[in-house]
């Protein structure tokens, strides 16, 4: 899959909202923006220059995930010197892993479906997070 597919994908789960900044397309759930469960970057920017995004059709999934599920998908990761202009592979974050965000840059093979899976997770927990937000559970 690329950026395209992706974005379709993410849209396509109930209630998202898009928003475009800095380069990042950011995915919340419902009309609350301040916390996205899915970003995806495709360009360095001052802020962000881990990645060397500025490589031709490179992409950059950030995925909000349980601590559970960071932890497991994770484990034996080094936790220095990470490669965060690997392609294909499941990363710590960049600054937000302390929040259980994973990165991964173009995903394919195995790793679009269980990419595609960490998003639909990120969706349960990021809605889960709006209706306590609202009262409703």
């Amino acid at each position: 899959m690329n950026q395209l597919d992706f974005e379709t994908f993410i849209a396509g789960l109930d209630d998202v909202q898009r928003e475009d900044n800095f380069g990042y397309a950011f995915f919340f759930v419902g009309a609350d923006h301040r916390l996205p469960f899915v970003t995806i970057a495709n360009s360095d920017n001052e802020y962000d220059q881990f990645s060397n995004l500025n490589r031709d059709g490179v992409f950059r999934l950030n995925i909000g995930v349980s601590k559970a599920t960071f932890e497991t998908l994770l484990a034996g990761s080094p936790t220095e010197h990470v490669d965060f202009t690997a392609l294909d592979v499941f990363l710590p974050h960049p600054e937000y892993a302390k929040q259980h965000f994973v990165c991964i840059l173009n995903p394919t093979g195995e790793r679009v479906e269980t990419t595609k899976e960490l998003i639909v997770e990120a969706h349960a927990i990021a809605a889960a997070r709006v209706r306590r937000t609202m009262g409703n559970g």
